[in-house]
């Protein structure tokens, strides 16, 4: 294939992959918003929309093994291409991860611990700014700013253990709540998760561009 029309393709492949990024970003955006209002039909939505997502997950990754086996790619276009189905595993996991919140909320709601829930909304705002910054340096090719995105990992590990301890701490003054607060750990482990894999596609950007990957979400499983 000459060089032009592939390097065409490479470019319609990262416009995939932004409007991915930002599918799951709108996502994310709405998931904040059930949590905040306790909208249960909003979170049942939300909870119940995963096929658009996975089947533009399935395009893009076609599209890349396309390119792999068909294409004589560089080293750089093959960082490229496979740092893209790495990152592309990571946007489908946070997607997954906003269902995970919103069938806890359509569930029954959240209704004990409001100042929990006012800090957990906030912890995911952080999580969401942490997701869209991985997306930006993706777009941008910013190295750098990706090692900035993994920087703000500690702030949102932080936030993690103080509304743990600030749930815990709870559950012996309202005992009849045990059960949403029990929810409200879970949700807020899917956050912390969320961070994580803006973590991973921060890395895989680092990859990218500088053929390093370097471990700098070590406690990611």
């Amino acid at each position: 294939m000459p060089r032009k029309l592939f390097d065409r393709e490479l470019t319609e492949l990262m416009e995939q992959m932004a409007e991915m990024g930002n599918t799951v970003d709108g996502r994310i955006e709405r998931t904040i918003e059930a949590l905040r209002t306790q909208d249960l039909k909003a979170a049942a939505e939300i909870a119940g929309s995963d096929r658009p997502i996975d089947e533009k997950e399935n395009l893009i990754e076609k599209a890349c093994l396309d390119l792999i086996a068909l294409q004589q790619p560089i080293a750089s276009d093959l960082r490229m291409i496979a740092a893209c189905l790495k990152i592309l595993t990571d946007m489908e996991r946070v997607a997954d991860h906003c269902a995970d919140i919103c069938e806890i909320i359509a569930s029954e709601g959240l209704n004990g611990n409001t100042l929990a829930l006012t800090h957990v909304v906030k912890m995911m705002e952080a999580a969401r700014a942490m997701y869209r910054g991985s997306v930006d340096v993706l777009l941008s090719g910013d190295a750098p700013g990706a090692r900035a995105v993994c920087k703000a990992d500690d702030e949102v590990d932080a936030m993690f253990s103080r509304i743990v301890l600030e749930v815990c701490g709870g559950i012996a003054e309202r005992p009849q709540d045990v059960m949403q607060d029990v929810d409200m750990i879970f949700i807020t482990k899917y956050i912390e998760r969320m961070a994580d894999h803006a973590t991973n596609i921060a890395e895989w950007v680092i990859y990218m561009e500088t053929g390093e990957h370097p471990d700098l979400n070590a406690k990611m499983a």
